[in-house]
């Protein structure tokens, strides 16, 4: 077997994936490496899939944790999840915290891209001394517009009436950027395969959280940790000033705008995206 094919294979066998009994619902996760903690969070309306390259290339030293956040890669009926009808994006961080406190994470790195960012703020407010750092990945800090808000409407409405498929549909040419789109054409239908695993009730109620969200913009002073913002220059839902408005805000904070890349820019250039987490990571913990 070729070296390389060897620490392939050692990197796959560490990877595992898992289900966790908390107290008030089980929920599935990957883990992989080991030492210090990174939680992954991922994307509306994906899951902890989204995060397979990253899960397969984890850093010396560190253990990356990518939880499906509640209501998204539904295991069937004995893993339905309670509460799908209000959440809000502060029970997504609770959720993340009561699995902290279930694998012994007293202190940890967040990263989260998109709807996984919002939560990342979240926890940050819920419980900042528990956040050793935060990776910022293609997202905002500001709450919905109201254009914004009514888009999410009407959203929620086509859910209800046609189901993850008319989702994946309107949204999988947006998820990528033209270059993705253009040269990487096998990647939309594996982004679309991610969506489809979901329920429409968990789309519903993510969609109401993320209308519902609050303007994160007023506490980005209050950050005192390290940040690493990263976006795409051909992100179509997240702007590079909305990017910069982050950078200004926090402290600590530095920015990474990798070339060619749309709004999921872990699956688009996934050995851009890890060098530059990667590198972050040594000065969070």
């Amino acid at each position: 077997m070729r070296r390389g094919s060897s620490v392939e294979a050692a990197y796959n066998r560490r990877m595992k994936a898992n289900v966790a009994h908390l107290a008030h619902r089980s929920l599935r996760y990957f883990e992989s490496g080991g030492g210090r903690p990174v939680l992954l969070l991922h994307a509306f309306p994906l899951s902890a899939d989204q995060w397979l390259p990253q899960l397969h290339r984890v850093p010396v030293g560190f253990r990356f944790v990518a939880p499906d956040l509640r209501g998204f890669r539904g295991m069937g009926a004995a893993f339905e999840d309670p509460g799908l009808g209000s959440l809000s994006i502060d029970d997504y961080a609770q959720d993340a915290l009561a699995l902290a406190a279930h694998l012994d994470l007293d202190r940890f790195v967040v990263c989260g891209l998109s709807m996984g960012g919002y939560i990342a703020f979240a926890l940050h407010r819920l419980a900042p001394g528990r956040i050793a750092g935060l990776i910022l990945s293609n997202t905002r800090a500001g709450a919905d517009s109201a254009e914004g808000r009514a888009g999410r409407e009407r959203m929620i409405e086509l859910a209800r009436q046609e189901g993850p498929e008319a989702i994946a549909r309107e949204m999988v040419p947006r998820l990528l950027g033209e270059t993705t789109r253009r040269e990487q054409p096998d990647l939309a239908d594996a982004v679309r395969r991610l969506i489809l695993v979901n329920s429409t009730d968990g789309i519903v109620s993510a969609l109401g959280a993320l209308k519902a969200r609050p303007d994160s913009t007023p506490g980005l002073g209050a950050i005192d940790c390290p940040a690493l913002i990263i976006t795409g220059s051909e992100d179509a839902i997240i702007s590079l000033a909305e990017a910069e408005t982050m950078q200004r805000g926090i402290r600590n904070a530095s920015l990474v705008v990798l070339p060619k890349v749309g709004h999921l820019s872990n699956l688009e250039a996934p050995v851009g995206w890890s060098k530059a987490v990667d590198a972050a990571l040594t000065r969070m913990i």
